[in-house]
């Protein structure tokens, strides 16, 4: 039953988005949506345990983000379920994504999720962001239901490229979080998100060094 409607859901949610996707990727995100199902009994992977909000606020929500990801190489941070990082790789088959979580559990499901879906332009991390040490800085790092503002570039400030943006997903516009950003960042722009089917204000913050500190 659920396949049959997240099938719908989906090719509904995407002409409304105006994203056309292939019948492969279309296969491919339900069947990662599948997995995460699945595997969210066990492992706590997301919050949404409504079949018929999952299309919505797993897959769409997801891909709501990606007029604004322009970068060769991605790093998603705090990946968990692998949301956004994982719909986005399907679709961008072409950029190579990082997702770091320093939960095992969430990495084990990240790896098998590698696996069965055949992305060959996903690599999986297991640890801290403080921890993690890339061989060159992310032009692009994408965050969604991971931390505030502040811990954000606290904890990966140093992963990110001079010149580089977070991208930053949230639900209503957070202005304490933005007020809270410590001397040197800024909110350089805020997006609001349509995702069709989801309840509530989604935004992205487009968080970068501000131009004095550069």
């Amino acid at each position: 039953m659920s396949q049959t409607l997240w099938q719908r859901q989906l090719r509904e949610g995407l002409a409304e988005m105006q994203l056309s996707l292939s019948d492969d990727q279309q296969q491919q995100l339900l069947v990662f949506l599948a997995l995460l199902n699945k595997w969210n009994k066990a492992y706590n992977l997301t919050a949404v345990r409504n079949e018929g909000e999952m299309v919505s606020r797993q897959l769409l929500d997801s891909l709501s983000i990606l007029p604004w990801v322009t970068t060769e190489h991605l790093l998603d941070v705090g990946a968990g379920g692998g949301l956004p990082g994982v719909p986005l790789a399907i679709v961008l088959p072409e950029t190579r994504f990082t997702l770091l979580d320093s939960n095992g559990k969430k990495t084990r499901f990240l790896n098998q999720c590698v696996l069965e879906l055949g992305l060959k332009n996903v690599e999986v991390i297991h640890g801290r962001a403080e921890d993690c040490k890339p061989e060159q800085p992310f032009r692009q790092i994408s965050s969604r239901a991971f931390t505030a503002l502040d811990n954000l570039v606290a904890w990966c400030g140093g992963l990110l490229a001079n010149e580089g943006r977070f991208l930053a997903m949230k639900g209503q516009y957070p202005d304490d979080e933005v007020a809270a950003l410590p001397a040197g960042w800024q909110v350089s722009s805020s997006h609001s998100l349509k995702v069709p089917g989801a309840g509530g204000e989604r935004h992205l913050l487009v968080v970068t060094r501000a131009k004095e500190s550069q």
